[in-house]
């Protein structure tokens, strides 16, 4: 692969990030704007489907997603993937100036062990076995312990859109971040044969015609829908400056995951490089724990201030209405 094309990858990977970190953004508001005129999102509403925002930002993030495509076809994934960090840092400076949803020191350490952990564990993640047509694909997706991968992603998707998010989905944003993640694990490798086939057709070698090329068109379309469904809630549930850094974080893990089980990317790796990995999970770990501790504290502090300012306002009615009650005999009287 020659340096230009390199460039080519890397331009517009760093384009593909700075759309999706601003879709976040235009998104949510678009979200907002449609909850004041209907039913949110979060509890099952689709008036933002009306809202020309929500759109706005919808487009932003298919044109992110499509430059983020082609960049894998010019570049490697391990000079592509590390830049959707990048996606990160776009949307919590924009929901700082758009959203006020102000990002505390915690939350730019938490970002930023996010951030660390991330791109440690892509650039030491071994790199992959490129397949020559989608039948290998196929034979790599239909091996046991991919379909043993697929079938419990799914089995964890049905529970959690069944079970958990009708108790938990409005009070912990990991139930819909998790079936956004899960589903996107299986986008990118469906996404990856995509474009391996069109690549190997504009290389005339035609894979438009085998059945195995529309399967794996079929499954990108169904995760992307549910991708965005449960992203639409997460957004119009909780605090964007949250979830970007979180979502991130799970999906990357999620994906490296599901591909190193298909394209058994561990085998033969030296441990230096596992031990960087390791180091980077837990670096991940780290930054997460520190962004659910400050989004509690945030939480608490609203409450507890929320709790104080009712309870004045309450005795304050309490102590006008017995004034009345006092005085209201006395002035009969008179």
């Amino acid at each position: 692969m020659g340096v230009s094309e390199n460039y080519k990858g890397l331009i517009l990977a760093v384009c593909s990030s700075a759309f999706i970190g601003a879709s976040f953004i235009l998104k949510k508001k678009g979200l907002k704007r449609a909850a004041a005129r209907g039913t949110r999102a979060g509890v099952g509403g689709h008036t933002y489907l009306l809202e020309p925002l929500w759109w706005v930002g919808m487009v932003t993030m298919i044109t992110g997603e499509a430059a983020n495509f082609v960049a894998y076809i010019y570049a490697p994934a391990v000079l592509v993937t590390p830049l959707g960090a990048l996606s990160i840092i776009v949307s919590s400076v924009l929901a700082h100036f758009l959203l006020n949803e102000r990002l505390q020191k915690m939350g730019v350490l938490g970002c930023i062990s996010c951030i660390v952990g991330s791109i440690v564990i892509v650039i030491h993640a071994p790199q992959e076995h490129t397949p020559n047509s989608v039948q290998e694909i196929w034979e790599l997706a239909t091996q046991p312990e991919f379909m043993i991968y697929v079938i419990a992603t799914v089995s964890v998707v049905l529970a959690l859109i069944l079970n958990f998010e009708p108790r938990y989905g409005q009070k912990n944003m990991l139930v819909y971040l998790g079936i956004c993640s899960l589903m996107g694990s299986l986008t990118v490798v469906s996404i990856k044969a995509i474009g391996i086939a069109i690549k190997l057709t504009l290389d005339g070698i035609n894979q438009i015609g085998y059945p195995q090329t529309w399967f794996f068109v079929t499954v990108a379309i169904i995760c992307v829908i549910t991708q965005l469904n449960y992203l639409n809630k997460a957004l119009d549930t909780f605090n964007a400056t949250i979830i970007s850094p979180v979502y991130y974080v799970m999906f990357t893990t999620l994906t490296i995951i599901a591909s190193a089980i298909m394209f058994k990317d561990w085998s033969g790796q030296n441990i230096s490089s596992i031990a960087s990995e390791i180091c980077g999970f837990i670096t991940v770990l780290t930054g997460t724990i520190i962004l659910h501790g400050t989004k509690e504290q945030e939480e608490t502090t609203r409450k507890g201030a929320l709790t104080w300012f009712i309870n004045e306002d309450s005795t304050k009615c309490v102590e006008d209405e017995h004034l009345i009650v006092i005085n209201g005999p006395d002035d009969r009287e008179n």
